[in-house]
C-alpha cells in the first residue's frame, strides 16, 4: 500500500469533510503540521471541531483556519496568542471546550487506547468540572473525562519511512503521538522519507501501523511564537 502522496491537498482529498473532528499536533507553533493546515484551509472545509494545545498566531498555523471561518469549536488548553480567536470568543462566535493541557493529553492517549473514559482530580470544583460525573475514590473527588476519538489527525515528524513509521524531532514531538494514535485517519507531514529498514527500531517513536497517509514537506517555515534576544551592550 503506497502511503506516500505527491502534495499537502492531495492527501487531504477524500479524507476531509465539513462537519468533522480534527485533531491537529503541536505545542504552540512547534511541530505543527504547517503544510496540512494550510491545505485544510484551501480545501474550504467549514464547521470543524478543532482538538489542539492552542491555536496558532494571528496568520500562522490553526490561526489560518479561525481567519477563513472554518473552525466553530476549538478543544484546547491555551489561547493566549491568537487575536482573532479572542474576539470571535468573546464575541460568541467560535465555541471552546477548555481543557487542562495534561488532561487534553490523556484523553488523546485514552482515545487512541480504547478507553472511553477516565477519572481524574485535575478541575475537580472549576468550571472546567461543570455538567461531570464526579465520583469519589479513597476519599477524594475525582471528574470523569470522556475521551476523544478525531475523524482525522493531522500530524508532524521530522522522518518517517515509506511504511509510515516516525521519527520526531525532540520537543517537536509534543502532541504529535496521541494525536496520531486516537485520530481515526491520521495523515502525517514529514521533512524526510526515507526507505524501510533505514530507520532503527529503537529510533522509531510512532509504529506505521497509526499512520494512512505521507507527504513531504521539506522546507517547512518553523515559526517560534516569540523571540526574545538581549539587547546590544
Amino acid at each position: 500500500m503506497n502511503k506516500i502522496f505527491a502534495s499537502a491537498s492531495e492527501a487531504l482529498a477524500g479524507v476531509v469533510k465539513d462537519g468533522q473532528t480534527i485533531a491537529v499536533g503541536g505545542f504552540g507553533l512547534c511541530g505543527i503540521p504547517e503544510a496540512l493546515i494550510a491545505a485544510l484551509r484551501d480545501s474550504g472545509v467549514k464547521n470543524l471541531t478543532c482538538i489542539s494545545n492552542n491555536a496558532g498566531v494571528d496568520g500562522f498555523g490553526l490561526g489560518l483556519l479561525l481567519e477563513t471561518r472554518q473552525i466553530k469549536k476549538m478543544i484546547s488548553s491555551y489561547v493566549g496568542e491568537n487575536k482573532e480567536f479572542e474576539r470571535q470568543y468573546l464575541a460568541g462566535e467560535l465555541e471552546l471546550e477548555f481543557t487542562p493541557q495534561g488532561t487534553l493529553a490523556e484523553k488523546l492517549r485514552a482515545g487512541g487506547a480504547g478507553i472511553p473514559a477516565f477519572f481524574t482530580k485535575t478541575g475537580v470544583g472549576t468550571l472546567v468540572a461543570e455538567g461531570k460525573e464526579l465520583r469519589e475514590f479513597d476519599g477524594e473527588t475525582y471528574v470523569m473525562e470522556r475521551s476523544l476519538v478525531p475523524d482525522v489527525a493531522l500530524v508532524k515528524a521530522q522522518v518517517a519511512d515509506k511504511s509510515g513509521n516516525l521519527r520526531f524531532n525532540l520537543t517537536a514531538r509534543n502532541f504529535n503521538p496521541a494525536a496520531a494514535t486516537a485520530g481515526k485517519i491520521c495523515i502525517v507531514e514529514v521533512e524526510e522519507i526515507v526507505e524501510v529498514g533505514e530507520l532503527a527500531p529503537d529510533d522509531i517513536h510512532l509504529p506505521g501501523i497509526y499512520v494512512h497517509r505521507i507527504v513531504l514537506n521539506a522546507t517547512p517555515e518553523k515559526r517560534i511564537e516569540k523571540r526574545t534576544i538581549r539587547a546590544a551592550n
